[in-house]
């Protein structure tokens, strides 16, 4: 029988365990003590389904799909090709930088706590709020352009199956998505191990999914579809009017969006057993995995597409990749794999920071986000706030299709700073970083100098519009959605008396507690249970 004690410490951040004491605990829950929380999930999933989940949510093939749109007409097959293996090289530093910090500290938080325990004094509690706001938005934004894309999927499925004749509306396309919304709400809400279990049923699907395309579509194309490779591996298609420099570079979306939200793996980190050990390696093989499958199925693309990219685009499916299928498969052979592309599931690890963030009181109404369900042992209203905003999100459809693409940049550009801000504090502030037991040693610093440039440089190239001569219609408003949104959460931050400033405090320590002695606390947080005795 355990009570629980709400700690709160505005003037120092959550101990940091000793590399000594990090051996002596035996336990997850031990660890997750030593940095200031009580243990409040099950812990259900494994090193293989921590794996899952980050692979899984990446979803090569899925994701491809969506941004096929941004490659095609940005260097057609040069840039499919090279423009993804020069994009997933750099990824991986982003991935090695995030890896070392999850095995670090596992939190929910991870991101913004991370921020914050190696922040200075005088910086850490805007730094870390700035963070939170930037991971919660762009893992929000994803499952909005997420869900969209697979509403845009299944419509594709649709247009193929009528022959091509059904054009769906702009309300028909909102309502599916709404649907697939809800859908995946409810399968997010589920116990943590129905969760974990699918995680590798998710896994799996995928894999073969992409085995089953670079295998199948050499064997089913036909010989008018087939390409040279120098077209393959030399074409260049430059339908926008940048110069044809500047347009590989915008490429680069196809990848950096396909491969992101590795991340996952660290908010759910407090779900997993190991989570030391299974979180780096969850990401950096998750990276890995993607980019080399990713790289394959590219390259298998630009050899059987055909060279009628303008045809492709225009296509009455509304989907590149599912025209390419359609000139290779035929109709029933596209509409079967395409019935496994369209399984996505991007809500779980959003509701976890959601839950992360709520916990230290940073959201709006996070005295209902926190609460943990008492069936599902999952943050139940974390999903549905997540849903909510994601909701409100897809309502830019309706403004058109410019201002709903913003999302997918918004994502990116969100993932960026969150990423960013965190690898940054840990060399340009004084602190007590330990490693945990994946660690860089002398290479830690150059890969985060690596990892933070190529992120920097990919998110002002994204905020650039498709073409160089632009109007209402085609402008990205991404910039104006991601300058609106960190204005706004630095708003909230300074608004007079009310404000983040008078009462935000970073990471408030939640450890319950505890006769059992296997629990071991950090001796800061026990003498503050004493105090408060």
């Amino acid at each position: 029988m355990t009570s629980s004690i709400r700690v709160d410490s505005p003037s120092t951040p959550p101990a940091l365990p000793t590399e000594e004491s990090a051996r002596s605990q035996h336990t997850d829950e031990a660890f997750l003590a030593s940095l200031g929380y009580r243990q409040e999930f099950r812990r259900e999933f494994g090193m293989l389904e921590v794996f899952g989940l980050a692979f899984s949510l990446i979803g090569v093939v899925p994701s491809l799909a969506s941004v096929l749109v941004y490659t095609i007409p940005n260097g057609g097959t040069s840039a499919m090709v090279w423009g993804w293996a020069i994009s997933s090289f750099f990824i991986m530093f982003v991935g090695l930088a995030i890896a070392e910090l999850g095995s670090a500290a596992p939190t929910s938080g991870g991101l913004y706590y991370w921020t914050f325990i190696y922040s200075s004094p005088r910086t850490r509690n805007i730094l870390s709020w700035i963070v939170a706001y930037m991971n919660t938005i762009s893992f929000i934004s994803a499952i909005s352009s997420v869900e969209w894309s697979c509403s845009v999927q299944i419509i594709a499925a649709v247009s193929i199956a009528s022959d091509l004749r059904f054009r769906p509306t702009t309300k028909e396309l909102f309502g599916l998505y709404v649907a697939l919304l809800v859908c995946h709400g409810i399968i997010a809400s589920l116990a943590t191990r129905a969760l974990a279990r699918l995680q590798n049923a998710f896994a799996v699907m995928t894999l073969l999914l992409c085995f089953a395309i670079i295998i199948a579509l050499p064997i089913a194309t036909p010989n008018e579809f087939k390409n040279s490779a120098s077209y393959a591996l030399k074409g260049f298609e430059n339908l926008n009017g940048w110069p044809n420099s500047f347009a590989f570079i915008l490429s680069f979306i196809a990848p950096v969006w396909t491969i992101g939200g590795f991340d996952s793996a660290v908010h759910i980190s407090e779900e997993s057993a190991n989570a030391r050990i299974a979180v780096p390696f969850a990401i950096i093989t998750a990276v890995g995995m993607a980019g080399i499958l990713g790289w394959a199925i590219n390259v298998v693309l630009a050899f059987h597409m055909g060279t009628d990219t303008a045809s492709i685009l225009s296509s009455p499916i509304g989907q590149p990749l599912a025209a390419i299928f359609f000139n290779s498969f035929g109709k029933k052979g596209t509409l079967i794999i395409w019935l496994f592309i369209i399984v996505v599931e991007c809500i779980l690890v959003c509701s976890r920071q959601t839950f992360a963030f709520a916990r230290d009181g940073g959201l709006p109404f996070s005295t209902w986000i926190y609460r943990i369900n008492p069936y599902t042992k999952t943050p139940v209203n974390g999903v549905w706030f997540a849903v909510s905003i994601a909701f409100l999100l897809g309502l830019l459809a309706f403004a058109g299709t410019a201002a709903f693409g913003a999302t997918f940049s918004l994502s990116i550009a969100g993932q960026t700073v969150a990423y960013s801000i965190p690898i940054t504090a840990r060399f340009a502030f004084r602190n007590d970083f330990k490693p945990g037991p994946f660690r860089l040693g002398r290479f830690s610093f150059p890969v985060a100098v690596i990892a933070v440039t190529w992120m920097l440089f990919t998110t002002v190239i994204f905020l650039f519009p498709s073409t160089p001569q632009t109007d209402a219609n085609d402008m990205n408003y991404a910039v104006v959605v991601f300058s609106g949104t960190l204005a706004l959460s630095v708003g909230y931050y300074y608004f007079p008396k009310i404000g983040g400033k008078y009462w935000f405090r970073g990471p408030v320590a939640t450890i319950a507690r505890v006769d059992a002695p296997r629990k071991l606390l950090a001796v800061e947080k026990v003498e503050e249970l004493e105090a408060v005795k």
